[in-house]
């Protein structure tokens, strides 16, 4: 079983999609557990991995009977195994948290296409992560795209639209990324990744690969929403119903964001992707502009969907940032705060559903005295917006300080700034709806009526609960996930 977790992990979710749809129509309320049971098999797998490559190191599985480089190959070290765990987690967690959300939120009759498609969208996400093969990531890619495209078209009334902007630039993001691998294969023959890092250094000369480089760098910034190429996403994860906007805002950038850092410092050497084009510098430079914009934007909305939407848009700019500032301190910043950032996503958006699936609506203004109504759920949301905001304790702290860590080390004075005066504005958004729902007193409340207590379903309330307290635990073993996982997946250079 542990020799063929790496097949097992893509393969199960893809089959048990298949496998839903005769089960759902003939009883639909087997979709909902097959999607929990193969969710959990997902992180048992992606354990299996994490603990195979800590133990042994690095994992190559090879399928079809062909060797690699000409046999497909999934490759395995510190780094996939790390986002094999974030994703499978999400997905598990999401898919014990859908069953009232979706009911309530789409037609009974779509429930099982719903679970279909999230399976898909599982499976696609977790193919990124693990093929060790460029066109591979390509297929993966695809599939969970257009997986997600389904999924958010059947939110609410302003969902098509916001799916059809989504669609289009998510096209022209893959397609750049499409041509970026056709430009390496005809200058070397091969799509492997541990090929093209023996194949690429004579070549970097090339001015094929250079251009190659920037298809892949531009391609994959619009798929995770990279300020100004961001335009797609405030919509779609507003008008997504609240179980796909939690999923796909806590997977689908950081992703993409593996991505990049797969291409720009395994498929590519740090030297070429640090001397040869001013690539970095203009990441990080954009990367600030995305934490300002989101930010600021962020502060001028009353919909908290839209408000997370556009604080994600920032959050991607950290993730860049980290990166782009190019020494060790930055690049464990960035892949820790893939780690938190997905967890305190998940967190906030699936508070948001749960507001939604009670009281109707997301209005930031209408949110007075929900604390009473919903303790648990509102006190989950101010750990996780603390967190977000970059408190101690909590994880969100831990990720910064090694981005500004990072940002000193490199004399970005101004990197250092943005991040700062982001994380202020972030608070002041926050501040705005604990302000709102615990000091601005309802109508009720005038007429000295105490608000009665009306939690969520606790299939809904045990996950938001799980994932807040992660971020405690996540904060106080940010040393160890450091040294077990991330300081492993640090490129050679750095």
């Amino acid at each position: 079983m542990k020799e063929q977790a790496p097949i097992l992990i893509v393969a199960i979710p893809l089959l048990m999609a298949f496998l839903n749809i005769p089960f759902g129509l003939f009883k639909r309320t087997l979709s909902y557990p097959i999607t929990v049971i193969t969710t959990f098999l997902c992180v048992y797998f992606s354990y299996l991995i994490a603990d195979t490559v800590v133990n042994n190191g690095n994992i190559s599985y090879r399928l079809g009977g062909w060797e690699p480089p000409w046999g497909i190959e999934y490759a395995i070290d510190h780094l996939n195994a790390y986002m094999l765990i974030i994703v499978s987690i999400v997905s598990f967690i999401v898919a014990i948290y859908s069953k009232n959300s979706i009911e309530k939120e789409i037609a009974k009759e779509k429930t099982v296409y719903f679970y279909t498609i999230y399976l898909l969208l599982v499976t696609g996400l977790l193919g990124i992560v693990v093929t060790g093969d460029l066109f591979n990531l390509f297929v993966f890619l695809e599939i969970a795209s257009l997986a997600g495209y389904a999924l958010v078209a059947i939110g609410e009334d302003r969902a098509p639209l916001a799916t059809f902007n989504y669609i289009v630039m998510g096209t022209i993001g893959a397609c750049f990324y499409l041509l970026g691998v056709g430009y390496l294969y005809i200058v070397t023959g091969s799509l492997n990744i541990t090929d093209l890092t023996k194949l690429l250094p004579p070549l970097y000369h090339s001015k094929v690969v250079l251009v190659a480089f920037a298809f892949f760098v531009v391609g994959v910034a619009i798929k995770i929403a990279l300020f100004p190429l961001h335009t797609w996403l405030p919509d779609a994860y507003t008008h997504a119903p609240s179980t796909v906007s939690a999923f796909v805002a806590a997977t689908m950038t950081k992703v993409g964001a593996y991505a990049m850092i797969r291409v720009m410092f395994t498929v590519f050497e740090p030297s070429f992707t640090l001397e040869a084009l001013p690539t970095t510098e203009i990441l990080g430079w954009v990367a600030s502009a995305a934490m300002m914009f989101g930010c600021i934007m962020a502060l001028a909305q009353d919909d908290l969907k839209r408000m997370l939407a556009y604080i994600l848009v920032a959050e991607v700019g950290y993730i860049v940032m980290g990166v782009s500032v190019g020494n060790k301190e930055g690049f464990i910043g960035s892949v820790l705060h893939i780690l938190n950032d997905s967890f305190m996503m998940v967190s906030l958006f699936l508070v948001a559903g749960a507001i939604m699936y009670k009281e109707g609506h997301r209005n930031i203004k209408k949110f007075a005295n929900l604390h009473k109504k919903m303790p648990v759920t509102m006190g989950c949301f101010v750990i996780a917006a603390i967190s977000m905001v970059g408190v101690p304790p909590t994880a969100g702290f831990f990720s910064k300080w090694y981005l500004i860590l990072g940002a000193i080390n490199a004399q970005k004075w101004f990197f250092v700034a943005f991040l700062l005066l982001s994380s202020l504005m972030v608070a002041v958004a926050f501040f705005k709806i604990i302000q709102n729902t615990f000091f601005h007193p309802s109508e009720s409340h005038h007429k000295h009526e105490e608000p009665i207590r009306d939690e969520v379903p606790s299939g809904m309330l045990l996950p938001i609960f799980v994932m807040s307290v992660s971020l405690l635990l996540i904060g106080f073993l940010s040393g160890q996930i450091i040294d077990l996982l991330i300081q492993h997946a640090v490129p050679k250079g750095f």
